[in-house]
């Protein structure tokens, strides 16, 4: 029977040398790194997963791992414990700093090939993306190439994405009025993105830790919002290959809370407004 004890610091619902295992397993699968002070995050986010498995407790959950449980098991933790938080337009600035800035200037130099590459590289369920095609389809490059990659760790959250589908909660966080009359239809409950948006952005399965040779090269990388999950070397790692991902004089935006200072000094710094964005030479 699953214990429904309530998660405190009297009544731990698993054994301490559980959560260090669980700590190290998460680090080691998807390179979220969680202090000690996290069991509560561990709890809310793996508990679910406990029941819907049938295992007795977040033990019983450590035991099948420790014994080589089913990769979907396995897949199941690490998809539990990303953060999937995200809305239309997330943190105005950097968009802001897009459309008056950084855009423009793209738009200026690559206007002999008339194509642009974007990626996304912690996408979720797909708003900062498709916020992305949007603000490019108001600023007229419509008729340009344009490329939008996005990917998450996620697939289930990947596949949510795809379908373009949203609540009306989803909708009223960040998503100015004109633009869901103009780009959404409804469907129920819900709002579905327009195909001719939803078509701008290809989604696919990543782990940001691998190499990203294959990546690119891109005039934009949003990722935002994600660094903060992982330690030092990790940091330094993904960076060195998001710069490697760029065209040269091509942009890198991370989240609010994040910078590449004391990580990797070859990026160039620049500011627009109250953004900060990272620029290859």
């Amino acid at each position: 029977m699953i214990s429904t004890r309530q998660s405190d610091a009297s009544a731990p619902v698993a054994r301490a040398d559980n959560y260090r295992f669980l700590r190290q397993y998460i680090h080691q699968e998807s390179g979220i790194f969680l202090g000690e002070d996290k069991h509560y995050l561990i709890e809310a986010r793996l508990l679910p997963l406990v029941r819907q498995s049938h295992l007795e407790s977040l033990d019983a959950l450590c035991e099948a791992l420790r014994d080589g449980a089913s990769p979907p098991l396995r897949k199941q933790v690490v998809e539990a414990m990303a953060t999937h938080e995200t809305l239309f337009f997330r943190d105005a600035s950097p968009f802001e700093a897009l459309r008056t800035a950084v855009l423009p200037k793209l738009a200026e130099q690559r206007k002999g090939t008339r194509r642009l590459t974007f990626w996304s590289a912690a996408a979720s369920s797909g708003q900062e993306a498709y916020s992305l095609a949007m603000m490019l389809l108001e600023m007229g490059l419509g008729g340009w190439t344009i490329q939008i990659l996005a990917t998450d760790i996620s697939e289930p959250i990947l596949a949510r994405a795809r379908q373009g589908r949203y609540m009306q909660i989803e909708v009223n966080r960040g998503l100015p009025a004109h633009y869901l009359v103009k780009y959404f239809e409804r469907h129920g409950l819900e709002w579905q993105i327009k195909d001719h948006v939803r078509q701008m952005v290809r989604f696919e399965q990543f782990d940001l830790r691998a190499n990203m040779k294959n990546k690119g090269p891109f005039d934009v990388i949003l990722c935002r919002n994600v660094l903060i999950y992982f330690d030092v070397e990790t940091k330094k790692k993904i960076l060195g290959e998001l710069r490697g991902a760029l065209a040269p004089g091509g942009f890198l935006f991370l989240g609010g809370a994040e910078t590449t200072l004391n990580l990797d000094d070859r990026f160039i710094r620049d500011t627009y407004g109250s953004a900060v964005v990272y620029r290859t030479p």
